[in-house]
Order: C-alpha cells, then sequence, then structure tokens
C-alpha cells in the first residue's frame, strides 16, 4: 500500500501517465477509422461508395484541423497557461467526437457535412493536445533519458490504436457491417480518453515555468513545492528566475524560424523535414487503411481485418526495441536504417502484390504470395516504430532554446498535420488507380528519406542543447548544411565514449533534478 501510495501521489508519475493517455487518444482515431471506413451502413449514411475519394477526405480533413489546432493551442498555452490550454484542447476534442457520433443518426440529410465538421472539430482538439503535452510534460517531468521516456509514452500510441481497432473488430464481428451501431459504437467509446483526462487534470500542478515567465512567482513556489516538496522549492524558484532572465533578451518568434534569413531556418528546416519523411514512409496509410492492404495480398475481408489487428499488437511490442536503443544507438541511425528497411519491404510487397493480384493467370497458390507478403508489412510495420514514430517528435525539443521550444512544437505538429492530410487523402486514390503498385511509390518515397535524414539531419542523441547547437553555428561557418561536411562529420553518430542517457544541459528537461 505504501508503494502505491508513493507512486500514485507523486507528480511527475502523474504527468507522465497522463501524458501517455492523451498520446494515446490520438492513436485511437487512426484505428476507429480503419474499419468505419469498410462499414456499409457507414458509406450507406454518408452517400458514397467504398472507392469514392471522400471516404479519403472524411479521413484526411481531421489532420488539417490538427494543423490549426496546434497553432491555436499553443498560443493559449502561452498567454493563457498550460492547463488551461490543454483543458480547452480536450473540450473541444469531446465536442467533434459527439458531432462525428450523431452525424446521420435519425436523420439522413446533411450527415456527411456533420462528419466533416466532427472531424475537423475534433482534429482541433487533437493537435492542440499534440503540440502542448510535449512542452507542458518536459516542464514538469525529471527523468534523464529523454528519447527513452518520449518513445514509452509513444508505446502508449499504439494501445489506442489496438484498442480501437480491438473494439471496431469486436462490434463489426458481432453486429455485422450493415449495422449502424458497428460503427458508432467505436466513435463514441473514444470520449472515454477526453473524460478521463478532463476528471484527472485538476490534480496537475501548472507549470512553475510559465508562472515565473508571468511574474508570478508565489504561484511558482507552491507549483514547485507540490512537485519537489517545501526544502527543494526555494532553490528552484530562484534557478527558474535566473533562466527567465537569461532568456528574456533572447525572444524568438515564428519570422525567425520560417524565413530563410532568420536565426532558426535552418531547425525549423530539420523539424519541417522529420515531419514530412514520416508521413512518406507511408504509415499514416497503414494505420488507416490496413485492411486494405492485406485485401490487396489477397486475403479475404474478414481475414485482412484479424490480420491488421495482429499487425498492431505486434507493432505495440515491437514498439519496445525503441525505447531500448534510441538512446544507446541514436536517432539518426535508427531513422537511416528503419527508413531504407522500409523501403526494402515495401518493394517486397510490390512483387507478392502483383503475384497475388495475377496468382489465377500464373498458377501461384494464393497462400504462398499472401504469407509472405504478410511478413514483409509485419517487420515493416515494427521498423517504422522503432525507426520512425517518436524519433521526429523528440528531435525538436533537443535542438530548439526553450524560448522557440513551443513554437517548434507548433510547427512540427502543423507540418505533420499537413503531410498526413496529404497521404490520407491520396491513399485511397493510389489503391483505386494505381494497386500494388502503390507499394513501390511508398519504396521510391522511403528511399528519400533514409537520404535525406543522412545528409541533413544531424544526431541529436547524447548532447546537450548547447552541443547541438553547436552543430547549427559551424553549418553557417562551413556554409552547408550536409551533416559530414561540418565539423569532419562528428554530428553523423552519437558522441564517442557517450551514451544518450543522462546528458545534463537543455536538452534535459527543464526542472530537472541534479543527479536524478
Amino acid at each position: 500500500m505504501d508503494f502505491f501510495k508513493k507512486y500514485i501521489g507523486d507528480k511527475k508519475t502523474e504527468v507522465v501517465l497522463f501524458s501517455s493517455t492523451a498520446i494515446a487518444l490520438y492513436g485511437y482515431d487512426q484505428g476507429m477509422m480503419s474499419l468505419i471506413n469498410t462499414n456499409y451502413d457507414y458509406l450507406d449514411t454518408m452517400g458514397i461508395s467504398e472507392e469514392d475519394p471522400l471516404v479519403g477526405v472524411i479521413v484526411s480533413v481531421y489532420y488539417l484541423g490538427c494543423a490549426v489546432g496546434a497553432v491555436l493551442a499553443s498560443y493559449l498555452g502561452d498567454i493563457r497557461g498550460r492547463k488551461p490550454s490543454i483543458f480547452a484542447c480536450l473540450a473541444v476534442t469531446a465536442l467533434g467526437n459527439i458531432l462525428m457520433f450523431i452525424a446521420g443518426l435519425g436523420f439522413s440529410r446533411g450527415a456527411m457535412s456533420l462528419m466533416f465538421i466532427g472531424r475537423i472539430v475534433m482534429g482541433l482538439g487533437v493537435g492542440g493536445i499534440d503540440a502542448v503535452i510535449p512542452v507542458y510534460s518536459s516542464e514538469l517531468n525529471e527523468e534523464g533519458g529523454r528519447g527513452k521516456a518520449l518513445a514509452q509514452e509513444f508505446q502508449a500510441n499504439i494501445f489506442g490504436l489496438n484498442m480501437a481497432f480491438a473494439i471496431n473488430l469486436a462490434v463489426t464481428s458481432g453486429l455485422g457491417k450493415q449495422n449502424q451501431w458497428a460503427w458508432r459504437i467505436p466513435i463514441i467509446t473514444m470520449q472515454i480518453y477526453p473524460v478521463l483526462l478532463l476528471s484527472f487534470i485538476y490534480r496537475l500542478p501548472e507549470s512553475p515555468r510559465w508562472f515565473i515567465f508571468h511574474d508570478r512567482e508565489e504561484d511558482a513556489h507552491v507549483a514547485l513545492v507540490e512537485i519537489y516538496g517545501k526544502d527543494e522549492a526555494d532553490g528552484k524558484v530562484q534557478e527558474l528566475k535566473q533562466a527567465a532572465e537569461d532568456e528574456s533578451a533572447q525572444s524568438i518568434g515564428y519570422s525567425d524560424m520560417i524565413f530563410p534569413s532568420g536565426q532558426q531556418f535552418h531547425e525549423t528546416m530539420v523539424t519541417v523535414m522529420g515531419q514530412v519523411n514520416q508521413a512518406l514512409t507511408g504509415y499514416g496509410a497503414v494505420s488507416v487503411y490496413g485492411p486494405q492492404i492485406f485485401q490487396l495480398l489477397g486475403f479475404d475481408t474478414t481475414t485482412s481485418e484479424y490480420l491488421t489487428q495482429g499487425n498492431y499488437i505486434s507493432y505495440f511490442f515491437l514498439m519496445t526495441f525503441a525505447w531500448l536503443l534510441i538512446d544507446r544507438v541514436g536517432r539518426r541511425f535508427l531513422m537511416v536504417t528503419g527508413a531504407f528497411g522500409i523501403a526494402v519491404c515495401f518493394a517486397i510487397l510490390t512483387v507478392f502484390g502483383g503475384l497475388a493480384s495475377n496468382s489465377q493467370e500464373l498458377g501461384i497458390p494464393n497462400m504462398a504470395v499472401s504469407v509472405p507478403g504478410s511478413v514483409a508489412l509485419y517487420v515493416a510495420t515494427g521498423l517504422f516504430g522503432i525507426g520512425w514514430l517518436s524519433e521526429v517528435w523528440l528531435i525538436p525539443t533537443e535542438i530548439f532554446p526553450s524560448t522557440s521550444r513551443a513554437q517548434g512544437s507548433a510547427i512540427s505538429v502543423i507540418v505533420w498535420g499537413l503531410a498526413n492530410f496529404a497521404v490520407t487523402l491520396l491513399t485511397p486514390i493510389g489503391f483505386n488507380n494505381l494497386n500494388y503498385w502503390l507499394f513501390l511509390v511508398f519504396s521510391a518515397t522511403n528511399l528519400f528519406a533514409g537520404w535525406w535524414t543522412w545528409a541533413y539531419s544531424p544526431e541529436t542523441g547524447g548532447r546537450s542543447f548547447e552541443d547541438n547547437q553547436q552543430f547549427f553555428t559551424d553549418s553557417k561557418e562551413h556554409n552547408t548544411w550536409l551533416v559530414t561536411r561540418v565539423n569532419d562529420g562528428e554530428f553523423r553518430h552519437l558522441p564517442r565514449g557517450k551514451e544518450g542517457d543522462g546528458v545534463e544541459g537543455e536538452r534535459q528537461p527543464l526542472l530537472a533534478v541534479d543527479g536524478a
């Protein structure tokens, strides 16, 4: 019981649990739409066919909402506080989810319009959560291995994906694809996440750093007492006050980040291309259109749905390797090898997809091509989780100074939203027109993602913020962004003789305890 009280009452533990649950919320949406897209009653209610491009549009507008929500939530988080911003985002998410649930419930006219509105509104909330939660968590978490911590939180994202698909699969199997509740129940079940988080957020402290930066020293002291205890609170207040004074003369705006002449433009482009390349791996499409991919490999609808669930379960467990490796071999190594590995898997999928589509003419048994094709997809999914799921969210926290970290997080979510909007919009069109050749397209885009990362993305693990800033400073002096030509390629790998855990500096959470 004492053990239970110790950890449940610990604010830093509560913040990690809260953050993980919030990240699982966005994974749930990806799994939720997979089988809804193939439900006959849903398609009939929306007035579309399974091959209609509007299927992809309904899915993808959510990501546009995410992009806008990231900007609004970051702004609200800066002026009103992290907790009010998170609360507002959760409430908006819940509202959007309810609008999706009631679309066409007892009426047919305007069902699609209401579904569009619900998807956009929910995107506003989830995008805001994705922008503010990492900043809030980093300002209260003291754990040294940031790569491991973030990878563990993103494993919760895959839990949400699995939960949604499992519920979808259960109600579809029980009720059938002609039943409206087979698609409405998975939607309304998502309310568990915002309702649970809204009921729990009152227990969490506001960011002491935010209080200090808004001249609320007494409130910051109260929050620090709640987090660290009375003995350490006074010293922490003085540290934050000093940090505020040091950073007050280093104010950085969006114009310094998005224009080539800006002082943070290089860092912003590394962030932007990280998210673009993650989208180019194709895994936004795999998450949403998993069953359709297995059908392309020759499986029937029911088998494809169960294989998709198996793929997501494998994805969840293989993600363990991400947090075991990310601080040991580095972000860059996992991203480059992951992208090239996925490219090979998609090339194999192209071959087996083609053989499956022509198996009768060629006299090849279906299972002879469907099984190895499925294995390739399982491996590719695992490689994505290990190499690309969390890394692109981690790197911005290691290269932006604290004065622009919130803006960097917002830009990351904006680009993630826009890139996934494009991919999820075009994927069903690609399936309908390119068939299995779409796998070859994803193979090529993965090759590009791996090449760009190798050429231009520095290894940020095992280094302090000041060390990582030196790369960007030196790249200006060398007049190149190529990693191999800056400081003799020093940033191609982790620092020699060091591991990624426990490095001090601004890469650490802002309230890190010495010796923790």
